[in-house]
């Protein structure tokens, strides 16, 4: 089982995650679609889940990649 955080639950009830393998620290991205679609999980490589589009979904993961920079004061 994989570690993740979600990232963005869409107005129709799809929800992103990402994702951490425990064993090996690999990242991906988990897309839950919602119960009438379906619901099965899938998941994403990140280099693909950034290319395939400029959604909020993505949006969502390049503001956490920036939470993760430190800017100094004054910068």
């Amino acid at each position: 089982m994989s570690d993740r955080r979600e990232l963005y639950r869409s107005p129709n009830g799809d929800a992103w995650f990402i994702a951490r393998e425990p064993t090996n620290g690999h990242a991906f991205i988990i897309h839950q679609p919602n119960p009438p679609s379906g619901g099965r999980l899938s998941h994403i490589e990140l280099g693909d889940f950034l290319r395939d589009g400029k959604g909020p979904e993505q949006q969502a993961l390049l503001r956490l990649i920036g939470t993760l920079v430190e800017v100094p004061p004054f910068a």
